[in-house]
């Protein structure tokens, strides 16, 4: 278990689809949208809480909330308002708020920054593998080659339109 500064339990999941260099995003989009992708995305957060920085809020449709996720928005823009969601503006006012839910629930859904500063605090990874390169400005830590994490299920290898990905998950060490 980790420590949040005094605060136990602050462990999260984490939901990303990268591709073959890691890569997650280009000009403030996905690298691909990928039908199957989305819905294993859809139906492994439903119900659940997701946990995005700004950016990532302002990518979505219509920069609105997803529906049936508690959504919690971190950002260091003050006063920023996002219908529909907990606006937080530090780590500490997040690791509070996360205590309120069960951490089985939490996602962390992005983008580059909150990976970067939050994967210590994941426990599980949920990671969408594309077999493909893209151009990409915005990068997942690479897992595979960092390590602390093993692979306890992977889907088959699935093909859309031509292209293939494959379903991970990761649990630590």
């Amino acid at each position: 278990m980790y420590s949040c500064g005094n605060i136990k339990g602050c462990e999260v999941n984490l939901i990303v689809a990268v591709d073959q260099n890691w890569g997650i995003g280009k000009d403030g989009d996905l690298l691909k949208r990928i039908s199957g992708d989305m819905k294993y995305f859809k139906n492994t957060t439903m119900g659940n809480v997701i946990i995005m920085g700004r950016k990532t809020f302002e990518s979505l449709p219509g920069k609105k909330a997803l529906p049936g996720r508690t959504n919690i928005v971190l950002t260091r823009t003050e006063n920023y308002v996002a219908e529909g969601c907990t606006v937080l503006g530090s780590k500490e006012e997040l690791f509070l708020e996360i205590q309120k839910h069960d951490k089985e629930k939490l996602f962390l859904i992005g983008g580059a920054k909150m990976y970067e500063e939050y994967i210590n605090y994941c426990d599980t990874l949920y990671i969408t593998k594309i077999y493909e390169t893209y151009e990409a400005d915005k990068y997942m830590v690479n897992i595979d080659e960092t390590g602390g994490y093993l692979v306890t299920w992977k889907s088959e290898v699935i093909e859309e339109d031509g292209l293939k990905y494959q379903f991970f998950k990761y649990e630590r060490k």
